[in-house]
């Protein structure tokens, strides 16, 4: 199975919807590793130089273990750009966690995540997942990073890469969080979970980039759902609320009770597009409902 790449394009048409928490105008430097604040940074992997940026928050001072949360940009995005929009630094320095927006390589001149296994199929040579292990492995070694506290969240193509990172490389990942993402048919056909892992997913039902029955190389997100609560054997039948957000429905649906306490969630806007929503529920937009999700476990399950 070839690896599919969602042209990026498709949600910057639709910028104003995006959800922008805040902007910084703050130039991003190389501090060293007791700095706070947004840095970019860098590390030579498979002989590539790999930039990302992290966000150190001012309430970190290395006398505990604290989150990691990595959050990956869509096909044809940036690191830069997706932290304008899918800016999680309140809820880092509110909750004490370090953020991370790695960087993509080019694929056909466009930044993208290689999500799929190696094969003659996979246009894509990119060692995406060597390049996270090694990311959460110099992390760890230069900050104090709860191991079993390691999230992954992204948008598009990087919903599809973290989707791939609980299947390929569960080990490392604690819960993760899907945005206009599914999973590929291969990571559907192949995935295999390391241990019950929390799922949350945000997706449009009038999504013509990543469609929400599906479409070539792209599991339904109903089915997604189901492979998830059958894996982390939750609840069958769902505990239903909706709320309504300037004119947009938003139908949520929560499976409980999985395996280590796990849990399966899902937002489904209706109406909405290929964007990272601009959306409030319950008085969380959507980076806050990601991380009020996914805060809520760490490798072993449901903390306690």
């Amino acid at each position: 199975m070839r690896t599919l790449l969602i042209p990026f394009a498709a949600g910057m048409a639709l910028s104003s919807l995006f959800s922008c928490s805040g902007s910084d105008d703050r130039q991003l430097n190389e501090p060293g590793t007791d700095a706070t604040g947004l840095s970019t940074r860098s590390l030579l992997h498979d002989g590539v130089a790999r930039e990302y940026i992290l966000y150190v928050p001012d309430s970190y001072d290395g006398a505990s273990e604290v989150p990691l949360m990595l959050n990956f940009h869509g096909f044809g995005g940036t690191a830069d750009h997706h932290l304008k929009y899918a800016d999680m630094r309140s809820l880092a320095e509110t909750d004490t966690f370090l953020l991370v927006y790695p960087q993509g390589t080019l694929l056909d001149g466009n930044p993208h995540w290689n999500a799929g296994l190696e094969s003659e199929e996979n246009k894509s040579d990119a060692d995406d997942f060597g390049f996270v292990e090694a990311l959460i492995g110099e992390l760890s070694s230069a900050y104090s990073i709860d191991s079993t506290r390691v999230y992954a969240c992204g948008y598009s193509n990087g919903a599809f890469f973290a989707y791939a990172l609980a299947c390929y490389r569960g080990g490392m990942i604690a819960a993760i969080g899907s945005v206009a993402g599914t999973m590929m048919e291969e990571t559907y056909a192949n995935c295999g979970p390391s241990h019950p892992t929390a799922v949350v997913s945000l997706h449009g039902t009038s999504d013509q980039v990543v469609p929400y029955d599906g479409g070539e190389g792209l599991v339904p997100v109903d089915e997604v759902l189901a492979y998830w609560r059958g894996f982390n054997k939750t609840s069958t039948a769902p505990a239903e609320a909706s709320g309504d957000d300037r004119g947009t429905t938003i139908q949520h649906y929560s499976y409980a009770d999985g395996d280590n306490g796990t849990s399966v969630e899902h937002y489904k806007v209706v109406g909405g597009g290929h964007v990272w929503f601009d959306i409030r529920y319950d008085g969380s937009d959507t980076s806050g409902l990601i991380w009020d999700f996914v805060s809520r476990y760490s490798i072993d399950g449901l903390r306690r």
